[in-house]
């Protein structure tokens, strides 16, 4: 699994980091990223609720 945080429709609510803070982080500028280019299979669930909860629809899995 992969991740992708669209940075046009990213507003820095930070709950993808809230809730998977070894996935995504924030930028300088206080807009989401991810870390790391390969999810770990441990973390594929918690990636899947940080899509399911972005406010701004910003974080997809793939």
């Amino acid at each position: 699994m992969k991740a992708a945080i669209d940075d046009d429709r990213c507003c820095g609510h930070a709950t993808c980091v809230a809730l998977c803070p070894e996935v995504f982080a924030l930028t300088d500028d206080g807009y989401a990223e991810v870390q790391i280019p390969e999810i770990p299979a441990q973390f594929e669930k918690v990636v899947r609720d940080a899509v399911a909860n972005c406010p701004e629809h910003a974080v997809t899995a793939y």
